[in-house]
């Protein structure tokens, strides 16, 4: 009872998650497979996936206090790895999804073998080189049989039991799942010995030297660990829009995952689960309402987020809490 009552108000969110689907079709009176119902399933299908890029760029904004610019390198890879293997090799989706974890961690480990060497904003210019590189290579026409070069690769063959077209409820609850198991891994990491000395190395890691521990390894964990979730969310995001293009790779998703880090509240875990669902469904509703300004209008309200909750959503609620605590 004591870890339900600790546990409230997530399950709580969980358990609408569950439900929306069929309130949703019940409030519209539409199938639950048809318009409305559907289109809001895949808006939150496509939060769910934003949701664990975002988490695992906070593992290492928040936590490790590395700021990456590469970081839309892992999601990129994860996508082009997902489509390559399903529409030219002909696996199926456990071996591709296999490969994918595999060759995420072998690039997190290169990538942070060669960056973490280095700290600071060369660190940072370090894989936003790696980045590009990746970046290039996607639209290089020697690779275009493979990649698509410029125009993506499209038409990736996803199974028909999680088509995002004929299938869009499964898919809904296979990506909510795929969120819950990743908040809860992070989560558990975090509040680890593990987590405890990565905030220790954020805060001071001159001092987690000298009191022993190699900071450098756990900075690579870290790494690994966001690299492989990042590297799953692009192959949702693929098999969700049934193609893997350059943009997955560009410096504009990496700026996706820190807005949504820095919104939500960076270090929080819960936070890039909100920064997800406020960039996605604020821009959907803002591109309705205004059009093509839109992207101005969105620049306004980070701007006005920045000045009056510079701890993001969660950290603003987590300091009134302190603070009410502290008046009583």
């Amino acid at each position: 009872m004591k870890i339900i009552r600790e546990n409230a108000p997530a399950l709580a969110l969980i358990g609408a998650m569950v439900l929306f689907p069929f309130a949703i079709s019940l409030l519209t009176g539409e199938p639950i497979d048809a318009g409305t119902p559907k289109f809001w399933q895949g808006m939150l299908a496509q939060v769910f996936i934003l949701a664990v890029y975002a988490i695992s760029y906070d593992l290492l904004m928040g936590y490790a206090g590395i700021l990456s610019f590469g970081h839309a390198m892992f999601f990129g890879a994860g996508g082009y790895v997902v489509g390559i293997l399903l529409k030219h090799a002909g696996w199926s989706l456990p071996a591709a999804t296999l490969a994918v974890i595999l060759s995420a961690a072998a690039l997190s480990l290169l990538i942070g073998v060669t960056a973490l060497r280095v700290q600071g904003v060369y660190l940072t210019m370090v894989t936003l080189a790696f980045a590009q590189m990746m970046f290039v290579i996607s639209e290089a026409t020697d690779f275009r049989e493979w990649t698509g070069a410029e125009d993506g690769l499209q038409s990736i063959p996803v199974p028909a039991w999680l088509s995002p077209t004929h299938q869009r409820l499964t898919f809904y609850f296979v990506s909510l799942a795929f969120c819950i198991l990743s908040y809860y891994l992070v989560r558990r990491i975090t509040q680890s010995p593990t987590g405890r000395v990565l905030v220790a190395i954020r805060e001071n890691e001159l001092r987690a030297r000298a009191i022993g521990y190699n900071t450098f390894v756990y900075k690579l964990v870290a790494m690994v660990v966001a690299g492989i979730m990042a590297a799953l969310a692009g192959m949702m995001n693929a098999l969700w829009n049934l193609n893997a293009n350059p943009n997955m790779l560009a410096t504009s998703t990496t700026i996706n995952a820190l807005l949504m880090t820095i919104i939500g509240g960076a270090g929080t875990l819960s936070g890039p689960l909100l920064g997800a669902a406020f960039i996605h469904l604020l821009g959907y509703g803002l591109n309705v309402a205004f059009g093509p300004r839109w992207p101005l209008l969105f620049g306004l309200v980070y701007v006005a987020i920045v000045l009056f909750l510079p701890y993001g959503f969660m950290g603003a609620w987590r300091s009134w809490l302190l603070k009410r605590r502290l008046k009583m």
